[in-house]
């Protein structure tokens, strides 16, 4: 067995799956252009990488073979949502290294999601998997099958753009909140806010389906009770309205802390005035860590 090569059993395979999801997640996001699409992702990715794990069985570079598998499921997820926006393909070329590299990398890093999406495919993922997640090239290779020289040319190529695009940056659009998906929202967060949870249940519809992520899925009116149970026995949050990449949210903080930042939010679907869908991002930190948060209430 190669020194690459991990025997792993099923234990130890989701042990591995759970200390990877905040890499995995902060590659799928960056390809997505969105925290919210990457989470969806990952979840795909780590449902197939649990359906191919056979127990107790030798993988060979185990890291490289999730991140396989989830490059395998963004470019599924582009192909379903017609998102690929590919603005040109890559030649199989070899290049010279580029001298930048290392100030390219530190660049990189700090790029916001949406700015990402300007690249064809190719490059986002050599310049998110090489400069954002620190793995060489040959590593990259192997997560996406592309040649050598060909992700020499869209690592490259990816770096150049970013380059563009930091020296004329385009101005960010206010996001704006239609005034019923406010006024639900309003009530959602004051009656929450106010623990009056026997009102916040009769919002809920009878067909909820209820995700804390990275934790655990509730579905129908009476298993998601428990969980508005788990939020009137905690103290440590406070509820306010706000987006997240540019999508409604509620913003989860806990008003203990001195600086009120952001711990966590929540999606809401509404069926007219029903609620038929809650995702709780609250212990999925790494789901923040590149997010366009932006806050409505003070």
């Amino acid at each position: 067995m190669s020194a690459s090569t991990q025997k792993l059993d099923r234990q130890s395979f989701e042990a591995m799956l759970v200390g990877l999801r905040p890499r995995l997640h902060r590659y799928c996001a960056r390809m997505a252009g969105s925290v919210i699409d990457g989470e969806d992702i990952v979840q795909e990715a780590l449902l197939k990488a649990l359906h191919a794990f056979d127990g107790n069985v030798a993988l060979d570079r185990p890291e490289q073979w999730l991140f396989r598998i989830a490059h395998n499921a963004a470019q599924d997820h582009f192909r379903r949502r017609n998102r690929d926006r590919s603005l040109m393909s890559e030649a199989d070329i070899s290049m010279i290294e580029d001298p930048s590299a290392a100030a390219d990398s530190r660049h990189v890093a700090q790029t916001s999601l949406r700015t990402f999406m300007h690249l064809s495919v190719p490059q986002r993922s050599a310049v998110i998997l090489v400069d954002v997640l620190g793995l060489s090239l040959d590593e990259a290779c192997d997560v996406t099958g592309a040649t050598l020289a060909a992700t020499k040319a869209a690592l490259h190529r990816g770096r150049a753009q970013l380059r563009l695009l930091a020296a004329t940056p385009e101005p960010a659009a206010t996001p704006t909140l239609d005034a019923d998906d406010e006024r639900r929202l309003r009530r959602y967060v004051d009656l929450f806010n106010a623990r009056d949870f026997d009102a916040v249940r009769a919002l809920i519809a009878e067909d909820v389906q209820l995700e804390v992520v990275n934790r655990v899925r509730l579905r129908g009116k009476a298993e998601a009770s428990t969980y508005f149970g788990n939020y009137s026995r905690a103290q440590d949050w406070s509820l306010s309205l706000g987006f997240v990449d540019g999508r409604p949210a509620i913003l989860v903080h806990d008003p203990a802390a001195a600086d009120k930042a952001v711990r966590g939010f929540m999606l809401i679907v509404w069926r007219e005035d029903a609620v038929v869908q809650i995702r709780d991002f609250r212990y999925a930190p790494y789901c923040l860590i590149d997010a366009d948060v932006r806050m409505i209430d003070s």
